[in-house]
C-alpha cells in the first residue's frame, strides 16, 4: 500500500525523461510564430520566441540525456507525469508573454494555462490591439491543446506497449479507434489535421479574412475559445460565420472514435449514441427554455428569429466548452441573468463528449447517471430475481456494470466538491453568487464564458485558483489528487 504513496527513483528518472521530450516538442512548436513574425512584419517578437524555444530547448535536451528511461511506466507514474507536464508545458509556453513585456509573469502563466487547456480566458485586457504574432501562439497553444500535450507526444514517440498504453489513459482516455493505441492516436492526429483544414476553409468561405479564418479554426475545434476581439465572434456580426463555428464546435466536441466510425461510413451511428442524444437533448431544451426568456422579455426585440439565432450560439458554445460569445458582459448580466446564466451554468458542467478536444463532466458520464437512475428506479418494480440488462450504445455496445455506476458517481462528487471549493473563496473576493457560481463552472469545465470577474486586474489569488481549476478539469480532477496525495504523504514522511 505504502508503494502507491511514493515514486521510486527509477519511475522519477523516467518521468523526467519524457518531459524532457516534451520541453523538445515546445521548442519546435516556437518557433513557428516567428514565420508570422517575417510574414506580417513584427520583428519585436522574433527574440521573445526565439529566447523562449532555445530555454525550452536546452531544458528538454538536459532532462534527455541525465535521465534515462529506466523501467516501463506505471499508471500511477503516468498519471503523474500527465500532472506534472501541463504545469511544466505551461511554465515554457509562458515565456512569450513574459519576455515580449507584454504581460506579467503571473498573467503570462494563466495565459498560456488558459490556452493549453483549451479554456479561453485572458489576460489581455485589449484583444483587439493583441499582435498577429501573439494571437497566433494564442491559437496555437489552444490547437496543441486540443489534442492535448501528451498526446502529441505518442503520435512521435518510439516507445510501444505499456508506455504508449499508461500514458494514453492517463489523461483521462480509454476508448481507443483501434486495437492498437498507438495506432489510434495517429488516426485521431490525422482526423484532427483535416478537421482543421476543413474549418479553415468554411470561415473563409464564410467571409473571414485568412488570418482570421486559420486563428478561429485552431480555438474553434480544439473548444478552446479564444477570440481575436474583444467582441469576440459577434465581431463579424454574420450568421454564416456563427453557422460554421456552430458546426466546428460540435466537431470538436464530440467522441472522435464516433468520427472514426462515420467517416467509415457507418453514419447511422451517430443518432445512435448515448452522447449524442444526451449532447442534442440538452441543447434543444435549453435552446427552448431560453429563446423563450429572450424572446418573452424582448431582449433582442420582437424577431423570434434572431432571439434564437443568440440563444443558440451561446447554447452550443457552452456545452461544447468552447466560450465563443455573441453575449457579454454587462448584457448577459442585465438581460439573460437568471434562466440563461443557470443554464448555462448547468450546461457548461455537463461538458463535451469523451475523447473529444472538450472539459466537463462529460455527455457520457451523464448519460451512465441517468441510466443508472432508470435502472435503479426499475429494480424496485421488478421481482426479486429479474435480471436487468445493464447496456447503453456507445459508438458499441457497452455492459454498464455496478463498479462503472459508482466510479462516475465518485466523479461527479469530487468534481462539485472542486467546484464548491473555488466558489468559496472566489467569493471572498466576489460577493455576487451568481457571477461567480458562472465564472467557476466555466473555469473548471474549460469553457472560458465569461461573466466580467476575471481580468487582468482580478486579485492573485483569484487567478491562481482559477489556474488550478484550468489544470484539474483538464486532467480530470483523478491525476491531480494522486499527485497533491503522494505529495502529502512524502511531507509526512519526512517528518
Amino acid at each position: 500500500m505504502q508503494q502507491i504513496h511514493r515514486l521510486s527513483r527509477r519511475e522519477i528518472k523516467t518521468i523526467l525523461h519524457h518531459t524532457g521530450n516534451v520541453c523538445i516538442l515546445l521548442a519546435a512548436a516556437m518557433l513557428i510564430p516567428i514565420l508570422v513574425t517575417f510574414i506580417y512584419n513584427e520583428p519585436k517578437y522574433i527574440a521573445s520566441f526565439l529566447y523562449s524555444a532555445i530555454i525550452s530547448a536546452v531544458i528538454g535536451f538536459l532532462l534527455v540525456k541525465l535521465f534515462r528511461v529506466e523501467m516501463k511506466m506505471t499508471l500511477k507514474s503516468a498519471m503523474i507525469f500527465s500532472t506534472i507536464i501541463w504545469l511544466v508545458a505551461c511554465a515554457l509556453g509562458s515565456l512569450p508573454y513574459y519576455l515580449s513585456g507584454e504581460l506579467s509573469y503571473l498573467n503570462s502563466y494563466f495565459e498560456a494555462m488558459s490556452g493549453f487547456t483549451t479554456t479561453g480566458f485572458s489576460m489581455y485586457s485589449n484583444v483587439d490591439a493583441v499582435s498577429y504574432t501573439m494571437n497566433f501562439w494564442r491559437a496555437f497553444t489552444q490547437w496543441i491543446g486540443g489534442l492535448g500535450i501528451i498526446f502529441l507526444l505518442l503520435a512521435l514517440l518510439r516507445s510501444t506497449g505499456v508506455d504508449v498504453m499508461r500514458l494514453y489513459m492517463a489523461e483521462g482516455r480509454e476508448e481507443r479507434l483501434v486495437p492498437s493505441i498507438k495506432h489510434s492516436t495517429r488516426i485521431i492526429v490525422y482526423m484532427y489535421s483535416l478537421f482543421t483544414l476543413i474549418a479553415i476553409a468554411l470561415f473563409f468561405i464564410a467571409g473571414m479574412p485568412l488570418f482570421d479564418s486559420v486563428f478561429h479554426a485552431f480555438t474553434t475545434l480544439s473548444t478552446g475559445g479564444f477570440g481575436m476581439h474583444n467582441s469576440s465572434l459577434l465581431f463579424y456580426n454574420s450568421v454564416w460565420i456563427e453557422i460554421v463555428a456552430m458546426i466546428i464546435m460540435m466537431i470538436g466536441a464530440t467522441n472522435y472514435a464516433l468520427h472514426y466510425t462515420i467517416l467509415r461510413g457507418n453514419w447511422r451511428e451517430y443518432f445512435k449514441d448515448i452522447e449524442t442524444k444526451v449532447a442534442f437533448t440538452l441543447i434543444i431544451i435549453s435552446t427552448a427554455l431560453v429563446t423563450f426568456m429572450l424572446y418573452n422579455n424582448q431582449v433582442y426585440g420582437n424577431d423570434l428569429l434572431l432571439n434564437l439565432r443568440f440563444s443558440l450560439f451561446q447554447m452550443v458554445s457552452a456545452i461544447t466548452t468552447t466560450g465563443l460569445q455573441t453575449a457579454f458582459y454587462p448584457d448577459i448580466l442585465s438581460k439573460w441573468i437568471g434562466l440563461g446564466t443557470f443554464l448555462m451554468t448547468i450546461i457548461m458542467i455537463i461538458g463535451a463528449g469523451s475523447l473529444s478536444t472538450g472539459g466537463g463532466i462529460k455527455w457520457l458520464r451523464v448519460g451512465i447517471l441517468l441510466k443508472g437512475i432508470s435502472w435503479q428506479v426499475k429494480s424496485f418494480i421488478l421481482p426479486g430475481k429479474a435480471v436487468m440488462a445493464k447496456k447503453l450504445h456507445h459508438v458499441t455496445e457497452l455492459k454498464i456494470t455496478d463498479d462503472v455506476i459508482r466510479l462516475t458517481g465518485a466523479f461527479l462528487s469530487t468534481y462539485l466538491v472542486v467546484y464548491i471549493v473555488s466558489v468559496i473563496i472566489v467569493l471572498i473576493y466576489y460577493p455576487d453568487i451568481s457571477r461567480v457560481i458562472f465564472e467557476v463552472a466555466s473555469a473548471l469545465s474549460n469553457v472560458g464564458l465569461s461573466s466580467g470577474i476575471m481580468t487582468p486586474d482580478s486579485p492573485a489569488l483569484v487567478k491562481i485558483v482559477f489556474i488550478i481549476d484550468f489544470w484539474m478539469g483538464r486532467l480530470e480532477i483523478w491525476p491531480v489528487l494522486l499527485l497533491i496525495v503522494i505529495a502529502i504523504n512524502n511531507v509526512i514522511r519526512r517528518r
